[in-house]
Order: C-alpha cells, then structure tokens, then sequence
C-alpha cells in the first residue's frame, strides 16, 4: 500500500509540474505577443494627407528594403504624384553605378485608383504607340495581410516598366504594389520581397 501511494504521489507531481510548465509556456508566449512591436508608418502625417487629399485609404509601407523607407517627403522617394482623377503614386528608389554587382536599382511603387476597379490603360511609346492594359501578364495571386492580390509579371508600363506587380481591390478602389526586377535583386528575390511589403502594408483612412 504504501509503494502505491508513493507512486501516486510521484504522478501528481509530475502532473503539477507538467501543469507549470504548460502555463509558463503559455505566459511567456502571451508576453512576447504582448510585447512585439506594431509596424510604425514612416511620416503618417504625410499618408494621412495623402488619403485626405485622395478622399479614400491609402497603404503605408512599413518595411521596404533597406534603404528604402516609405516616407513620401524623405530622400527615397522620387515620384510622389496625384492626377485629377485622384488617383496616387508614389515612388521610392536606390541606385548605385558601377560594373557587376558594384552597380543596381531598388524600385518599390505604390499606386492608388480611387473609385476604379478595371486596369487603366496606357501608351507605349516610340513611333508605333499604342493603347495597352498598364498591367500585363497575369501570373497567380500572393495573399498577405489579409490581401489577396494578382501578381503580373508583365509587359508592365510606365512606372512599372520591368516590375512584378500585386494588384487588388478593396473599399471600391483599387491599388498596386511593384518592385523592379534588376539587379542586385533575381525574380525570385523580388516575389519574397513583395511579400514582405504586402505584409507590412497599414491602412490609412481619410479623416477629413
């Protein structure tokens, strides 16, 4: 009798300390969500007046490849345009000259068409210009964030010239993401980083 109440009491212990285990991991594991950091929009204040000016959302990138930041009035960023139909582009890009891998581009696009859901369409230029769909080639869809996009690898025109391109409609509107494929960036390297930029993506809703 008493090596059975010894072992019973080797099992509840061993349950007690499997109980303590299971609710340290469980804390631990509520802390560290408690304590990663929201993704922070680079100057919301500019973004905010961009959805303002737009009257609709608009998407801050959190993350763009270093050393890129998504600021529309920092020195990344060289297209920051609004046509009168509303819709938005904004442009962030890094460039470096030299032979091989010495040399390369970092394009990263964001567009915006308030109150469109059809791809707009462009010129192509040169001598025998002609109407095309400004987004070609459609290739899958990438889902992140809560966003299921259309990838189209191209032909791309415009800005998006030589971009894989993300394309989706939400709210009515409908806005791209694009990356230039170049180097020191292959296809594949470009997809992950879109990825992640769809992933870092906050949304931004007029207030005024």
């Amino acid at each position: 009798m008493a090596r059975v109440r010894g072992l019973l009491t080797i099992s509840l212990l061993l349950g007690m300390c499997a109980l303590l285990a299971t609710g340290c991991g469980a804390t631990k594991k509520a802390a560290a969500e408690t304590s990663a950091p929201k993704p922070t929009c680079p100057n919301r204040a500019a973004w905010q007046a961009l959805a303002n000016k737009i009257k609709a959302p608009v998407y801050c990138p959190t993350w763009l490849p270093d050393p890129l930041i998504g600021n529309p009035t920092g020195k990344w960023n060289n297209g920051n345009y609004v046509d009168k139909d509303r819709s938005y582009l904004e442009s962030f890009v890094w460039q470096e000259t030299g032979p091989g891998i010495g040399g390369g581009e970092l394009h990263v696009v964001l567009g915006g068409y308030p109150g469109r859901s059809v791809i707009p369409t462009c010129r192509t230029g040169g001598s025998d210009s002609k109407n095309v769909p400004c987004f070609d080639g459609k290739a899958g869809t990438i889902t992140e964030n809560g966003i299921t996009t259309t990838l189209y690898n191209g032909p791309n025109q415009d800005m998006n010239a030589w971009h894989a391109l993300l394309l989706w409609r939400r709210y009515g509107n409908m806005y791209t993401l694009s990356e230039h494929v170049a180097p020191p960036l292959t296809y594949d390297h470009v997809i992950r980083y879109l990825k992640h930029e769809l992933r870092s993506l906050v949304l931004i809703k007029p207030t005024a």
